[in-house]
C-alpha cells in the first residue's frame, strides 16, 4: 500500500495490507526487519533526514510512530475513523491525515495533537486509499473527492477552492516539491496537472 525511502538510496520501508511494515536493504535486495502493526497500513512517511522515524496510518484508525533503531512501536494517536493517507509538511512539524469520515486532520507533531480539521459540505473521500497532500511551503492542503473535484484548503482549515477537470472520482493528489503545480489522478484513468497562471 505504501513505500518510502529511509536512507537514500540504501533502505526502503513498505506498509502492507498484511498488517506489517517491512524495511528493505536495496543493496542485498532483502527484507532486513519486519514490524508488526496489527492493522493494515494505508500510508507512511519518514520524518528525518536519516529516516530513523516512521509514521504510519492504519485501517484501525491509528497513526503509529516507529523508531527503526528499536524493536517496538514508539507511540500512537487514535483518529475518529480509518486513515486513508498521511503526508508530512516540508519542515517535519505537521502531518495531514485523510480520514474516512470525509475530513482531513492536521496534527502538530511537536504536541501530537490535532490542531485543525478540513472539510466541505460536498467533499467525500473517493475510496479507502484516497491521498491528500501538502504544497511545497506547507501552506495549503489538497485532496481529491468522489465528485470529481480537487478541494484546496489553507492550513488554518479555511476552504479556498475546487479544481475541475475530472469526470469521475479523484483518488490521489500530489504537489510538486519545488513549485505550486498539483497533479491529480482518479477513477477515469486520467492524470491532470494544475499550474498557477
Amino acid at each position: 500500500m505504501a513505500a518510502k525511502y529511509l536512507q537514500e538510496p540504501i533502505k526502503v520501508v513498505t506498509g502492507s495490507h498484511d498488517r506489517t511494515l517491512k524495511i528493505w536493504d536495496l543493496r542485498s535486495i532483502a527484507c532486513i526487519e519486519t514490524k508488526f502493526a496489527g492493522s493494515s497500513c494505508n500510508d507512511l512517511v519518514t520524518t528525518d533526514s536519516l529516516g530513523s522515524t516512521i509514521i504510519s496510518g492504519h485501517y484501525d484508525k491509528k497513526i503509529r510512530f516507529w523508531d527503526i533503531r528499536t524493536e517496538k512501536q514508539a507511540d500512537d494517536i487514535l483518529m475518529p475513523a480509518k486513515i486513508t493517507s498521511i503526508d508530512l509538511s516540508k519542515d517535519g512539524n505537521c502531518l495531514i491525515c485523510s480520514i474516512r469520515d470525509d475530513t482531513i486532520k492536521l496534527l502538530d507533531l511537536r504536541k501530537n495533537q490535532i490542531v485543525s480539521s478540513f472539510s466541505h459540505e460536498n467533499f467525500k473521500l473517493s475510496c479507502d486509499w484516497a491521498r491528500a497532500s501538502f504544497n511545497s511551503c506547507g501552506s495549503k492542503v489538497a485532496c481529491g473527492s468522489s465528485d470529481g473535484l480537487v478541494y484546496i484548503w489553507n492550513v488554518l482549515g479555511e476552504f479556498e477552492a475546487t479544481l475541475k477537470g475530472h469526470t469521475s472520482a479523484v483518488h490521489a493528489v500530489s504537489w510538486c516539491h519545488n513549485s505550486n503545480a498539483l497533479a491529480s489522478v482518479g477513477k477515469g484513468k486520467r492524470c491532470i496537472i494544475y499550474t498557477e497562471t
